[in-house]
């Protein structure tokens, strides 16, 4: 019984540590895409408003399609297809989209900064509520950032922020990877 049981461990044990290297590799490229992004924000940023107007756009569909089906009324299909030419407008206009998604991106930085710090100060006793509260300055901080700088920004925050969270996951990914092999093999050596 105790052999099988090490024969178990074995093979878990190593299908642990042949898929650490894709975790390590999946890391790797995750990062190149970020510092891509970083590289050409622009770019990135219009590719970001394409989509999202592709996501309108089959949302709008579904919830026109919807509304016909289940006979929810003349209001639902309004905004069903309000929502296909929103985007529409998204995909044949990226600019303009990636202008209007770096307002609400300013906006909702600044709110959420707001709230957080309001929270940070409810919590002040309690241990780390100093790193709540320069998280929401922070946030106000960069959302002030980019309204000031509207509507150059419209040309960089998205891509460049974007491009940040690709290097950051991409980067705990391959963290994560190298642990889990280091793992691995420190129990497969004991």
């Amino acid at each position: 019984m105790s052999q099988e049981i090490q024969t178990l461990e074995s093979q878990f044990m190593n299908q642990i540590k042949k898929n650490t290297g894709m975790t390590i590799a999946m890391g790797v490229l995750v990062m190149i895409m970020g510092i891509f992004a970083m590289a050409s924000p622009f770019i990135a940023g219009v590719s970001i408003a394409m989509v999202v107007g592709i996501f309108l756009i089959i949302g709008g569909i579904a919830q026109t399609i919807f509304a016909f089906k289940a006979g929810t009324g003349l209001f639902t299909i309004i905004i069903g297809v309000l929502t296909v030419i929103a985007g529409g407008y998204m995909v044949s206009n990226p600019a303009a989209a990636l202008a209007t998604l770096t307002i609400f991106l300013a906006a909702y930085l600044i709110v959420s900064g707001i709230f957080e710090a309001m929270v940070a100060f409810q919590a002040k006793p309690a241990a780390g509520w100093g790193w709540a509260l320069f998280s929401g300055l922070l946030s106000i901080l960069l959302g002030i950032m980019i309204w000031s700088q509207f509507p150059l920004s419209g040309a960089w925050a998205i891509g460049i922020l974007l491009g940040i969270r690709l290097f950051t996951g991409g980067l705990t990914l391959m963290m994560f990877g190298m642990a889990a092999r280091s793992t691995v093999n420190n129990l497969t050596q004991q």
